[in-house]
């Protein structure tokens, strides 16, 4: 399921959206940044974080155990502080890890699957156990990840008391509504950049809306909106889109073969058969 998902140009929306939700939770948000160059370096830290995601899902097992590891050992390294009591905690504590694992994993199948894309109940919960091995990855224990839809809806269940919009989660906020752009693309990000980020606020939960306290279109007019992005881009032929960095889809598929490109159609196909099968037990 990772493999297929991971390749659709909707990720790049759900990644905004999930920087949206991460922001609200006030202990991983102060590490961020406490830590993170991303005011200078927005773009840079967000292709930092495409190609791990890219060598994790397309990379060897190899390269994706030296992405985790490199991903740990900085984290060990980082602390932040509580304003309000003066505590000093490490950005690695599991329940940290957990939020951001949880939010990012959260916003790939939420948006991915209001665009379009043909994911049934059962292959969302498969895609959600494969994302345990990504939380193992950054320092988490399987275990305790959740790993189908309804773990995942307690678990937000249970942080939601704990989210908050706090100052540095409004200036997160305003980055991701106005981030810097080298000057040759500003014209670029006057037209383009309010529409993604529209659409991947929209794409929050209500919970988040209020919080963030902007008001938000209704659920239904952002499916569509998705929806019809997610035909607009899925529309641009694969070797095409590929061909952007970090460009990992390409080699997997040089490494493997051609039959090992992702497809929302081997989606479809593998429901079908699912289907077929259980009618032939029933």
């Amino acid at each position: 399921m990772t493999w297929q998902l991971h390749g659709d140009p909707l990720m790049w929306i759900a990644g905004i959206r999930a920087l949206y939700l991460q922001a609200l939770c006030p202990r991983a948000v102060r590490g961020v940044l406490a830590n993170s160059d991303f005011r200078r370096d927005a773009w840079g830290r967000l292709m930092r974080t495409a190609d791990f995601v890219g060598t994790t899902t397309y990379g060897t097992t190899d390269a994706a155990e030296r992405a985790g590891a490199a991903v740990r050992g900085l984290h060990r390294r980082l602390t932040a502080t509580d304003p309000a009591s003066g505590e000093r905690y490490r950005i690695d504590e599991p329940e940290l890890l957990l939020w951001v694992h949880c939010a990012e994993v959260d916003s790939y199948l939420q948006v991915l699957r209001r665009s379009g894309c043909p994911l049934t109940d059962a292959q969302a919960d498969a895609y959600l156990r494969e994302q345990r091995e990504s939380g193992r990855l950054v320092g988490l224990d399987p275990a305790r990840v959740p790993g189908d839809r309804a773990a995942f809806a307690a678990y937000f269940a249970r942080v939601r008391p704990h989210l908050a919009l706090t100052p540095e989660a409004r200036e997160v906020d305003a980055f991701l509504r106005r981030p810097p752009t080298p000057a040759v693309f500003v014209p670029a990000r006057a037209v383009l950049w309010p529409w993604i980020a529209r659409l991947a606020y929209g794409a929050l939960p209500a919970y988040a809306h209020r919080l963030y306290g902007r008001p938000a279109p209704p659920p239904a007019a952002v499916t569509r909106r998705l929806r019809a992005t997610g035909r607009l881009l899925r529309a641009i032929p694969p070797t095409v889109r590929w061909q952007l960095p970090p460009r990992h889809i390409l080699r997997a598929v040089e490494r493997l073969g051609p039959d090992t490109r992702p497809s929302a159609y081997k989606l479809r196909r593998a429901a079908a058969i699912m289907d077929g099968q259980g009618e032939r037990r029933g």
